[in-house]
Parts: structure tokens; C-alpha cells; sequence
């Protein structure tokens, strides 16, 4: 794992862009295609602002897949992960070649079962990440399962998750707030060839010293990632903070 400092979130985003470009595409260049797995959140926004501006990427070759997503939230909620993807990725790039979204509106399991499915026989190049509040990796609240190989599973959401998606203002309250999502697994998120993770601002400072330069534990799911031998943690100034010096 290495941790890339940056002075604000703006010069991070484009950090972390112009690393998930150059994995993308190196993985067409040897193989054809890419395949990778895209994450959402306010911790993504600037690194998919640049993605999108990349126009060194051929799209028609990348498969995507989805993180996570709420259980029981349509795709037309302000919300929904899915609806964030279609506006902040799909909507200012050509074309994919293949999607694969998460639907929290049906069966769960049924739901799981598909995608598992899909993504067993699927190799990823790159997965994009975020780091919790509470130091969730994708919506492995603590302590996190590190063992199951179920690749997508679904899973409770604790207070301090759903406190999060109240302040970063994706819901009126904190009753609105679902308590359940479909999420990728720890262990398939690890699978991927590469990682890359954005973690700006202040409130995730605490966060980052914990998972970053602390013990690997269920007790700080993205602790996991210090294991990942090619795994780039994007930070800013602000979620640097209270890291010790190298």
C-alpha cells in the first residue's frame, strides 16, 4: 500500500484519476479490455471528475461493476448509488461495453446470487474505494467480515455509517436513511489487480490514521487494505492530518 499526499481534494481527484487511467488502460493495452469496479460516495467526486475528462480511455472495452447499494431505495432516489454512477460516470463517457448495477429493489438474495455469478468468473483490474467515517471499506461497517469469499453479501448498516450518508446530505433524516445495503465482500474487493482509494476532508482524518498506520483489524475494515500489494491511498491535507510522519 502507498499513501499519496496532496495539498486539497481537487489536486487528490486528479492524482487518483490519472492513476485509475493509467491501470485502465494498461490493461487494454495487454488484454483487449478492462474490468473494473467503481465506487460512489462524496469521497469520489473529484476523482470522477477527471476520469470522465480522460479521453485516453477507450470505454467500449471496460466492463464496470457496482460497489454497493441500498436495499430498498430506487434507482431514481437522489440517493441511489445506481442513479450516481448513471450521472457522474456513464453520462459524460461513451459508452461501456458492459454495466453491471446493483438493484436494491427486488430479492437481496436473489440479487446476490446474480452478480456473484457474474463477478466469479470475472477478473478485476481495478476497484476504486473510499474510506469510511467509521472506517468502512465499501459498506463493511466494523467489526467487518474477513474471511467470507461470498462476493457480494447483504449486510446491516451501522449508526455511524448511516449518520455519514445523513451529513454528507443524501437524506432529510436519519430515519431515511436504509439500514441495509447489498455490498461487495472484503475479500473480493481485495481481488482486485489494483486499488485505488480517495479519502478527502477533515472527517475522515481519524479514519485514515486508524486503517492506515494502525493495527489491521475487523475493528478498521480498511486496515485490509495495507496488505494489498498494489493498493494507492489518495489523501488530501485535511484526512492526512493525523498521520504520523513516514
Amino acid at each position: 500500500m502507498q499513501i499519496i499526499q496532496s495539498a486539497d481534494k481537487h489536486t487528490l481527484g486528479r492524482l487518483a484519476a490519472e492513476s485509475a487511467s493509467r491501470v485502465i488502460r494498461a490493461a487494454i493495452s495487454a488484454k483487449g479490455f478492462a474490468e473494473i469496479i467503481v465506487a460512489t460516495g462524496a469521497s469520489q467526486f473529484e476523482t470522477l471528475k477527471h476520469l470522465v475528462q480522460d479521453r485516453a480511455i477507450d470505454w467500449s472495452v471496460v466492463t464496470m461493476f457496482h460497489l454497493d447499494e441500498y436495499i430498498g431505495l430506487p434507482a431514481t432516489h437522489p440517493a441511489s448509488f445506481q442513479r450516481y454512477l448513471q450521472e457522474r460516470l456513464l453520462a459524460k463517457v461513451p459508452p461501456l461495453k458492459t454495466v453491471h448495477f446493483i438493484s436494491g429493489e427486488g430479492d437481496p438474495a436473489v440479487e446476490c446470487t446474480r452478480l456473484n455469478a457474474l463477478i466469479a468468473r470475472t477478473p478485476i483490474d481495478l476497484a476504486f474505494v473510499g474510506i469510511g467515517e467509521n472506517g468502512h471499506l465499501a459498506f463493511n461497517d466494523p467489526p467487518a467480515d474477513f474471511d467470507t469469499e461470498v462476493p457480494y453479501l447483504v449486510l446491516n448498516l451501522d449508526e455511524a455509517c448511516r449518520r455519514q450518508q445523513l451529513g454528507e446530505g443524501w437524506f432529510a433524516s436519519l430515519e431515511l436513511v436504509p439500514r441495509q445495503a447489498i455490498s461487495m465482500s472484503i475479500r473480493q474487493i481485495m481481488k482486485a489487480a489494483h486499488i485505488v482509494g480517495s479519502v478527502p476532508d477533515a472527517r475522515k482524518a481519524r479514519a485514515v490514521r486508524e486503517c492506515l498506520q494502525g493495527p489491521i483489524s475487523p475493528l478498521h475494515p480498511s486496515s485490509i487494505l495495507q496488505k494489498h500489494p498494489r493498493c494507492e491511498i489518495f489523501v488530501d491535507d485535511a484526512s492526512a492530518a493525523l498521520l504520523s510522519p513516514a
